[in-house]
């Protein structure tokens, strides 16, 4: 399945909400609900978008920006299409995004024992900055804060 495969990636809508939801469940502990990625499509402050191959969603992201200032919520990969680079490609998008609307900096939190995830954002320029103490649930784990700052354009 992982040969020559093709990501595009759009921003999310209504019509992905129940494919998106699937990924969240098989994903996370505490999945999002289809109401509550539907209110983050809607919400004015959020940016969410999906990476789609052959008109499937694969993986998704989504952020929440206010000042200058850009959190990522969620980075999803559909399991049977990790290691195709979904994630990166995903994440590189909101972090150009984020570059282009003229943001400081674009942070978010991952579980310390996610070293996959850890080495993608390292390797992304993101800088581990803080601990969330009890962070996460389900199991139990702290939250390592990572984040990338923009250069200054001027």
């Amino acid at each position: 399945m992982k040969e020559k495969l093709e990501f595009k990636i759009r921003e999310m809508n209504r019509s992905h909400i129940s494919q998106t939801a699937d990924i969240e469940k098989a994903c996370f502990s505490r999945p999002w609900s289809e109401s509550s990625l539907l209110e983050e499509v809607e919400n004015p402050c959020s940016h969410f978008f999906v990476a789609e191959s052959m008109g499937k969603v694969v993986g998704y992201t989504g952020m929440y920006c206010a000042a200058d200032e850009c959190y990522i919520d969620n980075l999803a990969v559909a399991p049977e299409y990790r290691r195709c680079g979904v994630g990166r490609l995903l994440l590189g998008h909101a972090c150009d995004f984020s570059r282009d609307l003229g943001m400081s900096f674009i942070s978010l939190e991952v579980r310390p024992s996610n070293k996959a995830a850890i080495s993608l954002y390292t390797v992304l320029g993101f800088e581990r900055v803080g601990l969330r103490p009890g962070f996460y649930n389900e199991p139990k784990e702290d939250g390592l804060i990572m984040t990338l700052y923009f250069k200054s354009q001027g």
